[in-house]
């Protein structure tokens, strides 16, 4: 990949000059609280580089899923407040994205300072099927700028041809930011020169969610642990009952495909050997230890069982890369995180090249309390990792690279 970049930028000098920086702040929140901040510390560096070298700091971002309209719900004031903490100074938040506020922040901001634009998906034409919609966007954002640049850096969303993602590109001179790079440095191990045995982990709930990730590493992985809700449309696919377990029956004749596609290939397509069979879907229901291929009509699976977990870590010992993405359980009920738990800790034990894909996952390694650094890498971009590894185009990549 041949893009300008943060160095080059920061060479030809920023000092007040302004910069657009697209950042991925999306994080989890609790009402007003932010339950993990790992994608806003994932920011940071990019944004201290430029306030340090003195330019004029102009963020963007998206929160949730609103529908293209102001909503209290999801507004980045949490995000802006954390980032204040975060840098030592304070990041004012602008309350609107292109309007009078903006506009007055922008317009009085000093060399090194840093203002956060309200959730670009308040307006609708960040998000609009419609090119001309987003380029006006594009262009609008590009004009609280004079003279600005462009640096991507919501790795999270360069999968999303979106205004501030891939139009604004167009706009002003484009370069990819510290997080971009290293993110796609970090999956560029996973598919050249991969160190074997390579081993991929997939969990979460819908098999339908990684239909073409699947498919694609079938090609490239020599094992393939399968957890997490969609490993029951697997294990009903190999003639099992599960019970009343989260299924997709309309995938059952894909996942049949995965099966014999995988023997055809020599993958070793590993299935959970028993799981924790719940009454119902609660943190404290009542729940047995029962082998996968017995689940009861009456319960659900929503953690692997212990058999399990000892089978994963053992098939994860010898590995030299191995990518993980998505939970093995609801790890969000304590109960039901064993499964997950033990996925991770089997990683942090592991000598591989380790990757955890963003999402649930790195959600789990801090809701769990294990440590950051014992992955080689933590993605912020769960979507874009698994469409890079599926082999798509990241259109948020293409566009820096259509600058140069």
């Amino acid at each position: 990949m041949t893009v300008k970049n943060l160095d080059d930028l920061l060479g030809e000098g920023v000092q007040g000059r302004y910069v657009l920086v697209r950042s991925d702040l999306n994080v989890p929140l609790d009402g007003s609280r932010i339950t993990d901040d790992g994608r806003v510390r994932a920011a940071l560096p990019t944004i201290e580089k430029l306030a340090d070298a003195g330019a004029k700091v102009v963020v963007t971002a998206h929160l949730g899923r609103p529908k293209g309209e102001p909503d209290a719900k999801y507004t980045l004031a949490p995000v802006a407040q954390r980032l204040s903490e975060l840098l030592g100074a304070e990041v004012a938040l602008a309350g609107d994205l292109v309007g009078e506020s903006a506009k007055a922040l922008t317009g009085g901001l000093a060399d090194g300072g840093v203002v956060l634009l309200e959730n670009v998906r308040f307006d609708a034409r960040e998000t609009s099927k419609d090119a001309v919609d987003r380029s006006e966007l594009a262009a609008e954002l590009g004009a609280l700028v004079p003279g600005g640049a462009f640096v991507s850096d919501g790795f999270g969303v360069v999968h999303r041809k979106q205004a501030s993602v891939y139009e604004v590109a167009s706009v002003l001179p484009a370069y990819a930011g510290g997080l971009v790079l290293a993110e796609l440095d970090v999956l560029k191990k996973l598919t050249d020169d991969v160190q074997r045995p390579y081993v991929v982990v997939l969990g979460g709930a819908k098999v339908s969610d990684k239909l073409g990730v699947i498919a694609n590493l079938l090609t490239k992985v020599d094992r393939l642990l399968i957890g997490g809700g969609m490993a029951y449309t697997f294990l009903k696919a190999q003639g099992h009952e599960v019970g009343q377990s989260l299924l997709q029956a309309d995938q059952l004749d894909q996942v049949k495909g995965f099966l014999a596609e995988a023997e055809k290939r020599g993958v070793e397509l590993v299935l959970p050997v028993d799981v924790l069979a719940a009454t119902e879907f609660s943190a404290d229901a009542e729940h047995e230890v029962v082998a996968a291929t017995a689940i009861p009509a009456d319960r659900q699976g929503l953690d692997i069982g212990p058999a399990s977990r000892e089978l994963f870590a053992g098939k994860l010992a010898d590995a030299k890369t191995v990518f993980w993405n998505g939970p093995m359980g609801v790890f969000e009920f304590e109960a039901f995180s064993g499964g997950t738990r033990a996925v991770a800790e089997a990683l942090v034990k592991s000598d591989a090249f380790t990757v955890v894909g963003g999402g649930d996952s790195a959600a789990a390694v801090r809701q769990l309390g294990l440590p950051e650094d014992g992955f080689s890498h933590i993605s912020t971009g769960g979507g874009a990792s698994l469409e890079y590894l599926e082999g798509k185009e990241l259109p948020g990549v293409v566009a820096l690279e259509e600058k140069n």
